[in-house]
């Protein structure tokens, strides 16, 4: 297996310099508040629900009025229905949000419009969870108007800093380098966990207040920090440098049965100069070669992805009864082994120079690793391997599609210079995964409701596998090339 000329000889990072690790540590460190914020709102759940609904138990509400005042909900059960509409009501809002997100960001400057979504998001939370307790004034319709504003607000920060990314590294060498990258959600949960716990035994005000605080100052420092692109300092952009190069290898998103009939149907005008392109349409970019499989297999797949996310704790206390503490804990080790995951599988599919069949592999073996985990025992040695085994297999791929996949789609060839159409797709792929995530939320609380936990992984089976099936024209076309070129190398031998 001939690697690609970027892992040679480190050519990989003598390409890098110190811009390029400073728009790495900028776009990873504000995704990671982004979703610290989200995950700060999942830790304090309890605190919330226990100060919208005071019982006589409950000493820190003592004169009657404070009680009648926060007395927002009869009981428990109607308190933690609310907070699971909360959030597929922020899901809802922000999967329509990347969508336009990704067609402002190609329009407007990234830097700006990621730098405005981080501060205005930070302020949309500072009342959410500080003011509103502050003052004690408690509404469900303010709540409501205030986490949709806050989805629409946060959904400007994946397809910008998809975008950026795309900008500063090329597809050589892509899939390892997104891979570690988008380790950036699961170290925004790990940060909003510390953050939230570090203060949360002051009220859960101060949660949101510390989270809100750090995300403003760092929509700040991307204000001033932050370059969008090689351009804006005098560099050669990444399109600039490959078209230099001798390509020894086909791109990564392929549309056609063979590499012959690739350069047919994706050169445009050979020989001929190409005119960049001003920011693509919404129909454009969806009629791009692979976006809409990948769009629709990341709706299958963020479901499960999501539901990890915000039932993984609540499925541990419940199912073994263990703390909520303890399971908090436990439930790193899922987003442990979605970084390794998708950090690995990058790589590979950079050897491979293909997306596709990596992700079979991994989807097929994550099926496998949901059997597993579902029966797992009740002891929390054996519970986190499982639980890290079955991140790896299913946080790997969905990293995979988010940022390395989104970028290949957002740069074919098909529409080489234009830098104005990755923020478009990128909306695309992860504002459809986004919708099937809010429908998943109802559809686990439904299921276990009703049929209990052990349904719920037969559901997520079922998705993992219409995951495989919405690629399945894909994986066929990359495998087949894959054995061309494996059989053309025997044959020059």
């Amino acid at each position: 297996m001939a690697w690609p000329d970027l892992f040679h000889r480190g050519a990989l990072l003598s390409r890098l310099s110190h811009h390029h690790v400073a728009v790495f540590l900028l776009t990873f460190f504000s995704y990671s508040l982004l979703h610290a914020s989200r995950k700060t709102f999942s830790n304090v759940k309890v605190s919330i629900s226990k100060q919208w609904t005071p019982t006589a138990l409950n000493r820190s509400v003592e004169p009657v009025e404070i009680w009648s005042r926060n007395h927002l909900f009869p009981g428990a059960e109607e308190a933690t229905l609310f907070l699971g509409t909360l959030d597929t009501l922020f899901l809802f809002s922000y999967a329509v949000g990347l969508f336009i997100s990704g067609i402002v960001g190609d329009r407007l400057n990234l830097r700006c419009v990621l730098s405005f979504g981080m501060c205005s998001s930070a302020l949309v939370v500072f009342v959410f969870g500080t003011v509103t307790e502050w003052l004690h004034f408690y509404n469900k319709w303010l709540y409501c108007c205030l986490w949709i504003v806050n989805g629409l607000l946060q959904s400007t920060g994946w397809p910008c800093v998809v975008a950026v990314m795309g900008n500063w590294f090329g597809k050589a060498g892509r899939g390892v380098v997104f891979g570690l990258w988008s380790a950036c959600a699961s170290v925004g949960n790990i940060l909003g966990a510390c953050l939230a716990s570090s203060v949360l035994q002051y009220g859960y005000e101060y949660a949101f207040l510390v989270t809100a605080a750090v995300q403003f100052a760092g929509g700040i420092v991307i204000f001033f920090g932050l370059l969008v692109s090689p351009e804006e300092i005098g560099l050669p952009g990444i399109e600039a440098e490959e078209n230099f190069e001798e390509d020894s290898h086909r791109p990564l998103i392929s549309g056609a049965e063979n590499e012959d009939e690739y350069e047919a149907n994706y050169s445009i005008q050979e020989g001929s100069t190409v005119t960049p392109i001003q920011a693509i349409s919404f129909h454009q970019a969806c009629c791009l070669p692979g976006v809409i499989p990948y769009s629709l297999a990341y709706a299958c797949l963020k479901l499960v992805n999501y539901s990890f996310f915000f039932w993984l704790p609540f499925y541990l206390s419940n199912n073994f009864g263990w703390k909520e503490a303890e399971a908090d804990k436990l439930s790193i080790w899922y987003d442990v082994g979605g970084i390794i995951g998708g950090t690995l599988q990058g790589f590979i599919s950079d050897v491979l120079q293909k997306r596709a069949p990596v992700l079979a592999l991994s989807l097929l073996l994550a099926i496998v690793s949901l059997v597993g985990y579902s029966r797992s025992p009740n002891d929390k040695s054996i519970n986190a391997l499982l639980m890290a085994v079955t991140g790896f297999f299913i946080g790997g791929p969905s990293n995979m599609i988010s940022s390395a996949i989104s970028a290949d789609l957002g740069r074919q060839e098909l529409i080489q210079g234009s830098s104005e159409a990755l923020a478009t797709v990128t909306g695309i792929v992860d504002g459809t995964g986004s919708i099937g995530a809010a429908v998943g939320q109802y559809l686990v609380s439904l299921i276990q409701d009703n049929l209990g936990w052990m349904w719920v992984f037969y559901f997520f089976i079922l998705m993992t596998s219409c995951t495989v099936l919405f690629i399945s024209p894909l994986i066929v076309r990359e495998t087949c090339s894959l054995v061309q070129r494996r059989q053309a190398r025997v044959l020059s031998e």
